[in-house]
């Protein structure tokens, strides 16, 4: 059985956790788990502080928070673009839950391409070198679900958005998962959904963006979920990020100060 919202939360922070497996392609330690509580179970990650490898430009220790972080700032956005996660104590101690997502296979979000210029239903990113001198150009899809994603990396400040941090669902849904590297006060913006870059934002996102501002101002719900999260100058910045966006009403642009695009892409 699995559970979606508040339901997966609760699920998530008091039921019974038990290690499956390890996902091995991971950087940081991820244990495949499931958790069940009173006749309900549903499969998840658990990554534990204690397995974060450190990082130069980020506090050790925090990602698992960070990750946390993202998801109330989704859940606050009503999109829920990341699968509920909560901070409990596990086998290995302290640690991100996260419920498990399974991805509907051939979703095509991400494509290389011939030639200089999307075709119809892209978004072009830039060229990536492909092998033996040739190049090719790098487009996701002009969807909906990625624009509204491309807005919430812009918020939370989201230094590693990759392909495969992408889960388009059966149903339609769309999440997004690996949300350790974000909130930095500093502009680390690094993604792969560049599409819209400089374009105006879509009355949707101006409205979500208001109702993030008035959840992140002091004594805000948003706020005190953050609060234990990140730290008080993350949270400011994540204010001024915000903020940002509403007064230029536009998609934010690569900076030229931190690499645009995260390596590998995928």
């Amino acid at each position: 059985m699995t559970s979606t919202g508040a339901s997966a939360a609760e699920l998530l922070a008091a039921g019974e956790l038990t290690v499956r497996g390890r996902i091995r392609e991971a950087s940081n330690a991820a244990l495949y788990c499931t958790v069940a509580l009173d006749g309900r179970e549903a499969a998840c990650v658990y990554k534990p502080v204690a397995g974060e490898r450190p990082l130069w430009d980020f506090p050790d220790g925090t990602l698992a928070r960070r990750e946390v972080a993202a998801y109330e700032v989704s859940r606050a956005s009503g999109w829920d673009l990341v699968p509920p996660t909560v901070l409990r104590d596990g086998p290995y101690g302290e640690g991100m839950c996260q419920l498990w997502i399974e991805a509907a296979p051939d979703a095509e979000l991400l494509a290389l391409v011939e030639g200089e210029e999307p075709g119809p239903g892209w978004k072009a990113v830039g060229f990536a070198e492909v092998g033996e001198g040739r190049t090719a150009l790098l487009v996701h899809a002009d969807d909906e679900r990625l624009r509204r994603l491309a807005v919430l990396d812009a918020v939370i400040n989201n230094a590693d958005r990759k392909g495969g941090h992408l889960l388009p669902t059966g149903d339609g849904h769309l999440y997004a998962i690996d949300h350790g590297v974000t909130f930095h006060a500093e502009n680390k913006l690094r993604t792969l959904l560049w599409g819209w870059a400089g374009e105006p934002l879509t009355p949707e996102a101006s409205a979500v963006l208001t109702g993030l501002a008035g959840g992140l101002a002091e004594g805000g719900t948003l706020a005190a979920r953050l609060a234990p999260l990140i730290t008080a100058a993350e949270l400011d910045a994540t204010r001024a990020r915000v903020a940002a966006l509403l007064a230029t009403g536009t998609h934010p642009e690569p900076s030229g100060d931190w690499p645009a695009i995260p390596w590998p892409p995928v």
